[in-house]
């Protein structure tokens, strides 16, 4: 295989991944503990709390499907979807089945079990980010084709490549930047895969039965930096829009771009450096020979490749007019309104164009296995939503713990910015989390008389932190595909990350969010 032809990095030519002992047991054992964990919430186990739930706490839309059904019907849709939710990430954790047949099981027995009407069931699948990903997709293969995205990469091996500690800070800058210009991290994640599987290639990582430190510190590290690099923007993705205007509601004047920049952005790089640390020194430390390119003739081949290449082509120099047209669009919409959607169907169509595009629909790599991932897990938060069950759960937790009006700042901080944190391990949606725990600390800073910033901003900076394990996220799922690193590489680096956020979020409250004036007195 020529470990410099683009091409040779599409999703659909990425090796089956090989699963270690730990995962080929979690694989036997997945199916069947599904299915005894549904059997068991469905037919068997009554959940008090969601007989216990006031009317009045649940939101608009759950009270409206209270209405619609009456009390035991709802209390019964509420138990299906909590089968439905468990029974899901066990699937998804275990990988007993493909996660895009999970996704389909899920969906049907939504329907199946009343939590969700047909029509909004199955119309997840033309959700507006469902079709951001779909064009990104064109987009990035229109890189790959015209021969941009391999030119980028030797140019960019040969500029920085000297060793690996250059590759790996190269990476941070160019996913800081993207992040100012793309509010999609999938979309974010699809550019730079053939980009870093090419550099793990040339030194020599493969992925499979050819997986080295340096390739599982360059992969695991992008998809940190593109997920956290996201946080440090209010632009950096949807759900961290919502959150802003969520919090805008509730104050009564904007969060501006600034505003969330200044107190997210040094809290982003320093958690991508630590992540970088951790990585290359602790977890996965490189060995001298992965340091350096592995790659026949070395650098001298690389260079003669990218001269080789000669001067830019008129379909390149197209490509780049319209990738630099869409990131010039997605960066302005706050001045002429169209939506980052609407700006990739454009590039998407002029790209397709025939005689004017530059790439043609079966050079197109859209990996619609995980695109029907996508849609089980926004088909999962609109039952989630429905059902208000996520709220539901969070309320019978706050009384059962019973917290006193006289609770100080810190034990509410801690409990909040920790349920945020760490819901990202189950729940596959951030804008479901947002649309949750944003919500609930505007809540709990109500209740209990601090500012509404003060519990709200510090949940919303963590929304971005879900590349722990491959159901997490979309780009969490893509990079896994690679098969650059196992189940148990990525919940080691990724758990070890999350502890490490909560830390920081902790000590910038105590510090850095005081000096801002968000955190009344600090933390403590």
């Amino acid at each position: 295989m020529d470990i410099l032809d683009m091409k040779n990095y599409r999703i659909e030519k990425l090796p089956v991944r090989s699963k270690s002992n730990f995962e080929l047991l979690l694989h036997k054992i997945g199916f069947p503990l599904a299915i005894i964990v549904f059997l068991l919430i469905y037919f068997v186990l009554d959940v008090d709390y969601l007989h216990n739930f006031k009317v009045e706490s649940l939101s608009k839309e759950a009270q409206a499907h209270y209405n619609e059904l009456g009390a035991q019907n709802f209390i019964r849709a509420n138990i299906a979807m909590l089968a439905i939710f468990l029974a899901a990430l066990i699937l998804w954790i275990t990988e007993a089945i493909p996660n895009y047949l999970t996704s389909l099981m899920l969906i049907i027995a939504l329907v199946l079990t009343d939590v969700l009407p047909e029509k909004e069931a199955y119309a997840q699948l033309g959700h507006k980010v469902m079709w951001l990903n779909i064009l990104s997709f064109i987009l990035a293969s229109m890189l790959v084709a015209t021969g941009v995205a391999k030119r980028f990469a030797l140019w960019f091996i040969v500029r920085f490549g000297k060793n690996a500690s250059s590759i790996f800070l190269s990476f941070i800058v160019i996913n800081m930047v993207l992040s100012l210009f793309i509010s999609a991290t999938t979309a974010k994640a699809t550019i730079l895969l053939p980009i870093f599987m090419v550099v793990a290639a040339v030194y020599g990582a493969t992925g499979g039965k050819n997986r080295n430190n340096f390739g599982r510190n360059l992969v695991l590290q992008n998809l940190l930096q593109i997920n956290i690099s996201a946080g440090a923007f209010v632009t950096g993705s949807g759900a961290n829009l919502l959150a802003a205007s969520i919090i805008a509601g509730a104050i009564g004047s904007e969060v501006f771009f600034y505003d969330w920049m200044e107190a997210a952005a040094p809290l982003a790089i320093i958690l991508i450096f630590i992540g970088w640390f951790l990585g290359s020194k602790v977890f996965f430390p490189l060995k001298e020979n992965e340091k350096l390119p592995q790659i026949e003739g070395g650098m001298e081949r690389l260079k003669e490749e990218l001269h080789k290449m000669g001067k830019l082509k008129f379909s390149e120099v197209k490509a780049i007019v319209i990738f630099t047209a869409i990131l010039g669009l997605w960066v302005t919409d706050v001045y002429h309104g169209i939506s980052p959607t609407a700006v990739a169907f454009m590039g998407a169509v002029i790209a397709l164009m025939p005689k004017i595009g530059v790439v043609e629909w079966n050079e197109v790599d859209i990996p619609w296995h995980l695109l029907m991932f996508s849609a089980g897990a926004y088909t999962l938060g609109a039952g989630l939503d429905i059902t208000d069950l996520p709220s539901i759960s969070v309320n019978a937790a706050f009384d059962a713990m019973g917290f006193a009006k006289d609770t100080p700042f810190w034990v509410l901080y801690l409990a909040l910015t920790f349920a945020m944190i760490f819901s990202a391990l189950i729940f596959e949606s951030k804008t479901m989390r947002a649309m949750i725990f944003v919500p609930i600390a505007i809540g709990v800073a109500s209740r209990f008389g601090f500012s509404i910033i003060s519990l709200a901003l510090p949940v919303a900076l963590l929304i971005e932190h879900v590349y722990v394990l491959p159901f997490n996220s979309k780009p969490a799922l893509l990079l896994y595909s690679t098969d650059h690193y196992s189940l148990t590489d990525t919940f080691k680096f990724g758990f070890s990350m999350l502890w490490v956020a909560w830390f920081m979020i902790i000590l910038m409250g105590e510090t850095y969010f005081h000096f801002l004036g968000i955190t009344p007195n600090g933390v403590f």
